[in-house]
């Protein structure tokens, strides 16, 4: 049995009293003690130790004779002015920053029978907030004034918010500063990765069901999950670990064994037994990243430890029990693979109640300045020496950074490799726009060899061989722009940019249909290709 905890006030008014006579009065702290039918085994008791700390030693010491097996802990808690919001909303809000809460081993409960009609509003929202992790417990006065009377319910307190706006605002403030977090303390400036992050954070502090994180290699997932991970955290909504595994590295006999487990002799070179990452991640989050890699008997034991919380270890007849927020990850179309008859429709199912699409970098052309400071930021963090852009560097290195020539096929992760080789080779700590031009000669050189040079036999068989190798440059480029962008017209814009003020006719997407046409292509087969 978990240790009972009471987080509350000393009433200054009703928990006061002298001599044998304050036997005869009902004092709701007291009171606690007297429950034939709750232990509590500690009490953390807030008062203002310079005017009450009296009342609080009789308190105690009646505590003492009524409930011996229970300890009580004084906390001075001054407010200058008790009926404040402000005031009091920020002396407990540091109160439960401080405080070791141990919600493995301990239960809490927050005693709003005493204290400030204030305070015990304060109590409430910090408790819904989770930022008490606790249950709040309220002790009635028994019909009759009599010693050892028993009395106490659990009540939800309902409050409109609407009344306190300063109060909201803190709020807000919080929220924002989550939400911060969750982007690394990045001010990202596409509209609509900052609403996805919103909703991300909404999700994680309303929902335990699975997330599903999709988007291509690089483009953050598993450090969006670290991040929600430390949050929940910081908001005692979690106590367990964070335990991440790329599915792609689970292989043969030995990925059962990873996810769930074994017992001792289970098979040849079974030595010992071994918990299996499910369990490791008890009461924390499990990242499953690049889970469309799955094998079906791995995808099936993990529906049911979605579903039931419970499985079987290899080799074990007997289930064992974890209890984890699943946040997956995939660079993969899940929907296309069911269709495929390669993951569970079941399961796939069960992911998706919350999916978030993550873009790539060339998705956000927006945010890669801000992701730029960052790189640099965390660079001088790990190498404890600062380096930065001269202008002209800078403004060079963004405008090739954000134009189309710019794949950023492997994201976040090119940007920062860019960014840790630029800083590295900067003399006395400055980059150049020599060091920015050899980096741009790399990543164009990278990005070239990188692509599959089987694009234009994909598209074009053996007609490819009756072209120019001018015609095949030029095709080539073309077509890997148009896989970077969203519509025909995108393309047409990006590609006739130069040329459209001089034309009568801006029709770019269907000059574009009609420079494809000749080589006996279409918008949807090149589209079609990348999708495969």
């Amino acid at each position: 049995m978990k240790t009972q905890v009471v987080i509350g006030f000393l009433g200054t008014q009703l928990d006061s009293g002298e001599g044998q006579g304050r036997w005869e009065k009902w004092r709701p702290t007291v009171a606690l003690g007297m429950q034939e039918d709750f232990l509590m085994h500690r009490l953390e008791l807030l008062v203002d130790l310079r005017r009450y700390g009296k009342l609080a030693e009789v308190v105690r010491g009646d505590l003492a004779q009524v409930s011996p097996e229970t300890e009580v802990r004084l906390h001075d808690t001054y407010v200058a002015d008790p009926w404040d919001f402000e005031s009091m909303y920020a002396a407990l809000h540091d109160f439960a920053r401080r405080y070791p809460f141990d919600t493995e081993r301990e239960d809490y409960l927050v005693h709003i029978t005493t204290g400030t009609h204030v305070a015990q509003i304060c109590l409430f929202l910090l408790t819904e907030s989770r930022r008490l992790p606790a249950r709040l417990l309220q002790v009635s006065p028994p019909r009759k004034q009599r010693v050892g009377s028993n009395g106490g319910s659990l009540n939800i307190i309902d409050l409109d918010l609407s009344r306190y706006d300063r109060l909201a605002q803190r709020f807000e403030r919080e929220q924002e500063d989550d939400r911060t977090h969750l982007k690394s303390g990045i001010a990202t400036r596409n509209a609509a990765f900052n609403r996805m992050i919103e909703q991300i954070e909404t999700v994680g502090s309303r929902s335990k069901a699975p997330i599903l994180l999709m988007g291509p290699t690089g483009a953050g997932k598993s450090q969006l999950a670290r991040r929600l991970f430390e949050l929940k955290k910081a908001r005692h909504e979690l106590s367990g670990r964070f335990v991440e595994v790329n599915c792609a590295t689970l292989r043969g006999d030995g990925a059962m064994s990873t996810l769930f487990g074994h017992v001792k002799g289970a098979y040849t070179g079974a030595v010992s037994e071994r918990a299996g990452l499910l369990r490791s991640a008890h009461n924390g989050l499990l990242f499953l990243d690049e889970i469309g890699e799955l094998g079906a008997d791995e995808q099936a034991m993990l529906l049911r430890a979605l579903e039931d919380r419970r499985f079987l270890p290899v080799g074990s007849d007997k289930e064992v029990e974890s209890d984890f927020q699943l946040i997956a990850g995939t660079n993969r179309d899940l929907g296309r693979r069911v269709a495929e008859g390669r993951f569970r429709d079941d399961l796939y199912a069960r992911l998706n109640i919350w999916s978030f699409h993550l873009p790539g970098l060339a998705e956000r052309p927006e945010d890669i300045e801000p992701n730029l400071d960052y790189e640099l930021e965390r660079h001088t963090q790990q190498n404890n020496r600062r380096v930065t852009f001269n202008r002209e560097a800078r403004e060079r290195y963004l405008r090739f950074a954000m134009s189309s020539e710019a794949s950023w096929q492997g994201n976040f992760r090119d940007l920062g490799a860019s960014l840790t080789r630029m800083a590295t080779l900067a003399p006395a700590g400055r980059i150049t726009v020599e060091t920015v031009d050899e980096e741009l000669l790399r990543l164009r050189r990278v990005w070239r060899q990188d692509e599959s040079d089987d694009l234009l036999h994909e598209l074009l068989g053996e007609q490819l061989q009756e072209l120019d190798l001018f015609d095949q440059l030029q095709l080539r480029e073309v077509l890997r722009l148009c896989r970077r962008c969203r519509s025909l017209s995108e393309a047409g814009r990006q590609l006739f940019a130069a040329s459209r003020s001089k034309r009568a006719s801006t029709n770019d997407a269907d000059r574009l249909r009609k420079y494809l046409s000749r080589f006996g292509l279409s918008w949807d087969a090149v589209i079609g290709s990348a999708k495969h």
